[in-house]
Parts: structure tokens; C-alpha cells; sequence
């Protein structure tokens, strides 16, 4: 069943503000992919990433993902999710996948403590090359790209129905 709309992007796009904002507009249910992690393995993402290291995460976070069954959900995902192949495919088969797209100049003003969000980093990875990494991933997976470049929580909300609505 094809009726959930999942959120991608960079980390600090508004996945989970927008996704809240929408689930309400559509009458859907609100799934926050972190959280589920979180209360799946009982602990905060950097303490999970810090324990099992970024490839360890992205393999907790890929089951997590590949084992979500829901029906008219909005969720919003981390944004290492693209990285899981069996995680993407099944949230394809699931839903509608929705990049939410940022410039990069926009993203380094939103993101202060990318460490502490349990962000994913390679060692020696900084902010620019993580975007230059997952950008052609989001791009690969999205069904609707919305660009958030200076448009409001309600405007972004705007473009993805009206988006939707023309699929």
C-alpha cells in the first residue's frame, strides 16, 4: 500500500517541523524515524553513533527503516536514511518519497552542532562534503523535489500538496 509520504533530506531542513505541519493538513498519522530508533535501541542517536560508529548506525537505522509498516503516515526520516538500499526500497514501496532540498550556504547558517544532532560523519568529513555526498542520493530516490530556499514552514507545506496533488 502506496498512501505514506517520506520526507528526505539533509539534516536541519525542516523534516520533522514540516512533517508535523502536514500529517495535520492531510489528516495522517506523524512518524519521526529518529525517535523510532531511539526507542527501539533505548538510547540517544550520538550515544548509538558513538557506540557502534557511523557504518554500525547506518545499519541499525537501515533495519529500523525496512521493518516501519504504516498506512497514511507522513515520516519524517535521518538523513542517512538514502545510505540503507533495503531501507529506501521499501520506503518507496510504502510511500511517496519527498526531497526536501536546501542550498548549502542556507544549511551551514541552520546547522550549529552537527555533532550533537547525531549527525553521521565519516572521519574527517566536514558539513560540505556530507552534502556533496547525499545530494545525488536524495536526488536518486525522490519522486517530488521541493527547493525550501527561503520559503516558510506553511509555503514549503504549499509546494509539497501541490506537488502531491499532481503526481
Amino acid at each position: 500500500m502506496k498512501n505514506n509520504i517520506v520526507l528526505i533530506g539533509m539534516p536541519g531542513v525542516g523534516k520533522s517541523t514540516a512533517g508535523v505541519v502536514l500529517a495535520k493538513v492531510l489528516g495522517y498519522e506523524f512518524i519521526d524515524a529518529d525517535l523510532v530508533i531511539q526507542q527501539q535501541e533505548g538510547k540517544l542517536l550520538h550515544e548509538i553513533i558513538s557506540e557502534v560508529g557511523a557504518d554500525g548506525f547506518i545499519e541499525v537505522e537501515n533495519r529500523v527503516n525496512r521493518e516501519l509498516t504504516v498506512e497514511k503516515s507522513i515520516i519524517a526520516t535521518g538523513g542517512s536514511v538514502v545510505y540503507g538500499k533495503e531501507a529506501m526500497q521499501h520506503l518507496k514501496e510504502i510511500g511517496t518519497i519527498v526531497y526536501l532540498k536546501v542550498s548549502y550556504d542556507i544549511l551551514e547558517k541552520r546547522l550549529h552542532d552537527i555533532k550533537g544532532r547525531g549527525v553521521v560523519l565519516k572521519d574527517g568529513q566536514d558539513l560540505r562534503g556530507l552534502y556533496e555526498e547525499r545530494i545525488p542520493l536524495y536526488e536518486k530516490y525522490a519522486d517530488i523535489i521541493v527547493c525550501e530556499d527561503n520559503l516558510t514552514v506553511e509555503e514549503t507545506i504549499e509546494k509539497i500538496v501541490e506537488q502531491l496533488n499532481a503526481k
